[in-house]
């Protein structure tokens, strides 16, 4: 193993930690997403071609090994995991808002089709282009922007019906703009 492989390894890190946190819904499986993704890609390092995107392929690797997971499983639900929130702390009110709204996103991403959530993540999340999305997830561009284009559409449906329910989605947004 060379140390410029090793060198990518480590600078992909937190990269790839989001994208699985995204994938799994929760911290505790993130890391042992990434590091079983590590671990393949360290004993497949004869299998990374120089001359392209490490990121690429290490998103590839984290991938396959949720689907892996995913089938091992058998099942394609996963929940994500209930964590606290401080609200005596002494963060400002919209602080806590902001957390409360994220949180309340990352629960609707992660009931998302893992097809979607991966487009999503990709695209959103990591900033990667249509066209890297696609080789990551070994699909067509268009796959991708369809994916896409309904993982934001559910997201969008299922965050109003949740406002409308609970009043609680992004509170302050819309009825701010009503009363001015």
């Amino acid at each position: 193993m060379s140390a410029s492989f090793s060198d990518q390894l480590v600078a992909v890190l937190p990269r790839l930690r989001r994208f699985a946190r995204g994938l799994t819904g929760s911290a505790v499986e993130a890391d042992d997403l990434v590091q079983a993704a590590c671990e393949r890609a360290l004993s497949r390092t004869h299998q990374f071609q120089p001359g392209t995107r490490f990121d690429s392929w290490m998103f590839r690797i984290v991938q396959t090994v949720w689907i892996d997971l995913l089938r091992a499983r058998g099942t394609r639900k996963v929940e994500s995991e209930d964590v606290a929130i401080n609200i005596g702390s002494d963060e400002s009110v919209r602080r806590v808002e902001a957390r409360l709204a994220l949180r309340e996103v990352q629960a609707v991403v992660a009931t998302l089709p893992t097809e979607q959530r991966v487009a999503l993540l990709l695209v959103t999340v990591e900033g990667l282009s249509y066209k890297e999305a696609a080789e990551i997830a070994g699909v067509p561009v268009g796959t991708i922007m369809s994916r896409l284009a309904r993982a934001r559409g559910a997201v969008a449906a299922k965050l109003e019906t949740a406002k409308l329910e609970t009043g609680s989605a992004f509170r302050g947004s819309t009825e701010d703009a009503e009363t001015e």
